[in-house]
């Protein structure tokens, strides 16, 4: 008989469950709130329609429900065929009825969270390849739905906020993003960043920066950069969604941030 709660007992992919969970309630809600007029107006994200968004956000729920698949069967089945594939789907599916995009949102969350309920304990840490190519346990994809879904909520630019976003999901997203620059700062030639957020007590810094990270500079001879701000805001900057709130050292208007992903 099919389990009807969560068979995984871990309790840090437990509570990931639970944040999961509330972003999608979150993003739905939003959702909802929209018109289907509306889904023809822009999203934040350039170049992006909402209906482009809201199909991006439901097939990422599918293509995830494709790598829990794979951990529970063996079976690999990759998140997308190609990165084409992904597109053209995402292209078509745009095109949708707005009621089938709010079907698609739905019916996709769903089966999503089923996977994840039904998942046996011991097949969490499997194996499985992101759409990046990266090597993962399949745990991994709930902070990569937690991440989507709270993100694009307020990409859907109808009232969606930063602010809304839990603590423990704005400081793992600092942190990502941080991560991304620092593998890319000898290359691209990045400072270091030190994030200050006027609602934390510790601050969020690029890895390896040289003692004086307010003056010195690191192994690229930049000084560091740092910024100053409520994390919630400062996350918002960090992930190219505007520098509303974030402030240099000086007071100056934070510049603009590197590409994230």
């Amino acid at each position: 008989m099919v389990a009807r709660t969560d068979q995984v007992t871990d309790p840090a992919i437990v509570a990931g469950l639970l944040l999961a969970r509330r972003a999608q309630a979150y993003y739905s809600r939003k959702l909802t709130e929209l018109t289907d007029a509306d889904f023809d107006g822009p999203s934040l994200l350039p170049g992006w329609s909402r209906r482009e968004l809201i199909a991006h956000v439901g097939l990422n729920a599918r293509a995830l429900t494709r790598l829990v698949e794979w951990a529970a069967t063996g079976v690999e089945t990759p998140m997308y065929a190609s990165p084409e594939q992904r597109n053209a789907e995402i292209e078509f599916s745009a095109t949708l009825p707005a009621q089938a995009l709010r079907n698609l949102s739905d019916h996709a969350a769903i089966h999503l969270t089923v996977e994840w309920r039904d998942l046996p304990d011991a097949d969490w840490s499997n194996l499985v390849r992101t759409a990046q190519g990266r090597t993962v346990p399949v745990s991994e994809s709930v902070w990569m739905r937690t991440r989507e879904v709270w993100i694009h909520a307020v990409d859907l630019a109808n009232g969606g906020r930063f602010d809304d976003i839990p603590a423990p999901v704005i400081d793992r997203l600092i942190g990502e993003v941080l991560g991304a620059w620092d593998k890319r700062r000898l290359d691209e030639s990045l400072p270091a960043f030190v994030l200050e957020p006027s609602d934390r007590t510790e601050p969020f810094r690029s890895a390896e920066p040289e003692a004086d990270a307010h003056a010195e500079p690191d192994r690229t001879g930049l000084p560091a950069l740092t910024l100053r701000g409520t994390a919630a805001a400062l996350a918002q900057w960090a992930t190219g969604r505007g520098g509303h709130g974030v402030t240099t050292l000086s007071g100056d208007v934070a510049p603009t941030p590197p590409r994230w992903l």
